[in-house]
């Protein structure tokens, strides 16, 4: 259904959420102006996974063509243990998602899915009106003295009027403070480490050229510690994502540069492949502290409303954080694009209704595989491996549950079918 009438969308955050839910509006016939903090548009040199949910949401914004030149496919799901490397459970992916949910669990650099949507953003060819992208343009307030046009005013004093304003601004959101909602960010305690090591230095040494026989994404399970890690621009870089308990300087500052050998001396008396894929890593190691955000359904005053992280930071023990983002992002498009301008709060109302008990819900699953992740060795570590080997999904969420089916009323199977020759 489109509005009969077009109106103006302001979103704080340039991010893969803030960005997603930009094209998605653009979709729908509304203007968009994104504002973000950074000098430069892009994000930063890592891996992401999108799993079905999120797949489905980018094929439905027309973007398969692009995304089939960037993305790097992993045929398993595979948990390790720790001490030995004994592999615990593996899942198919690859050719199993696309049948099972008629959407592919797919790997990025991040910077490279990034570019794709911000293309689409500004493409002149695309459906309904350019995406106006300002970087350098931190908003610092929010002029709500008519509560039907806010107003979004960056740091140097720049006012932006629209009809609604989202925060798509991330963890520390300035949004969610301008809007007054309450404070649910929590420290986990945990840090985690962020590498990309060439993958040529991973095929080239025999200890570690198994990773490139077969692209897998593969979990290792360890007491207070996991690693994570798969191939992406085709085995370009192997990106590394490794959690470990927080230093004080990590939890100070929430991010810091690291030598590689931090990374190796992060993770004693592990398997002997550990060492090896992680030493191979020369430079650009970084950590960050891990926090999360409570449950909340408070998303929305008005026409300010909050979406990704700004609303439901999640730790990243689902790998779902920037998918639960895109369904958001379609969602709120999906409500904002069948409303004329007078109805926009009802939208938005809608937008989080549909919206906050689903991603709170990946939000404390997320949460418990913290505990579920780094069991110490012993009888509860044996039964989560027991688990895994019989796997159905790593908490209370099921694959089926979380990668199935759509978050939009109007998902048409023909739109979103994704049919691949076998």
């Amino acid at each position: 259904m489109v509005p009969s009438q077009s109106y103006e969308v302001t979103i704080a955050g340039g991010g893969l959420g803030g960005l997603t839910a930009a094209l998605a509006l653009r979709h729908r016939g509304l203007r968009v102006t994104v504002l973000e903090a950074a000098t430069a548009l892009g994000e930063v040199g890592a891996g992401i996974q999108t799993a079905p949910n999120a797949s489905r949401v980018l094929l439905g914004l027309g973007l398969r063509p692009q995304l089939e030149a960037i993305h790097t496919e992993p045929l398993d799901q595979v948990r390790r243990r720790w001490q030995d490397g004994s592999v615990i459970g593996q899942t198919s992916l690859g050719q199993f998602c696309k049948d099972r949910f008629n959407a592919p669990y797919w790997h990025y650099h991040r910077a490279d899915l990034h570019r794709v949507i911000m293309d689409a953003c500004r493409d002149p060819a695309g459906p309904g009106p350019v995406v106006d992208i300002r970087t350098a343009s931190r908003v610092t307030a929010l002029d709500r003295s008519r509560p039907e046009r806010p107003v979004a005013v960056t740091d140097d004093g720049r006012r932006f009027p629209s009809d609604v304003v989202i925060g798509a601004d991330g963890i520390r959101s300035q949004v969610r403070e301008l809007m007054g909602a309450p404070d649910t960010l929590c420290f986990s305690g945990e840090m985690a480490f962020r590498a990309l090591i060439p993958g040529d230095l991973i095929a080239a040494d025999p200890a570690t050229r198994w990773l490139v026989d077969r692209f897998q994404s593969t979990i290792w399970y360890g007491p207070e510690r996991h690693l994570v890690h798969y191939m992406i621009r085709g085995g370009e870089y192997l990106n590394i994502v490794a959690c470990v308990p927080c230093t004080d300087e990590v939890a100070e500052k929430w991010s810091v540069a690291a030598a590689p050998q931090d990374l190796v001396d992060a993770f004693p008396g592990w398997d002997d492949r550990v060492p090896a894929m992680l030493s191979k890593a020369k430079e650009n190691v970084s950590c960050f502290a891990l926090h999360h955000r409570r449950r909340d359904p408070v998303w929305m005053d008005g026409r300010v409303a909050l979406l990704g992280d700004a609303c439901h930071a999640m730790l990243p023990y689902q790998a779902q954080g920037a998918s639960q983002a895109m369904e958001d992002a379609a969602v709120l498009a999906e409500e904002l694009g069948a409303v004329t301008v007078s109805e926009v709060e009802g939208a938005l109302r809608r937008y989080v209704d549909r919206r906050a008990k689903h991603a709170g819900m990946v939000q404390e699953a997320s949460l418990r595989n913290k505990t579920f992740y780094h069991y110490p060795d012993g009888p509860e570590q044996r039964a989560r491996d027991a688990k895994l080997r019989r796997f159905d999904g790593e908490s209370d969420l099921s694959y089926d549950w979380l990668w199935g089916g759509s978050p939009l009323h109007d998902a048409d199977p023909v739109a979103f079918s994704y049919q691949f020759a076998r």
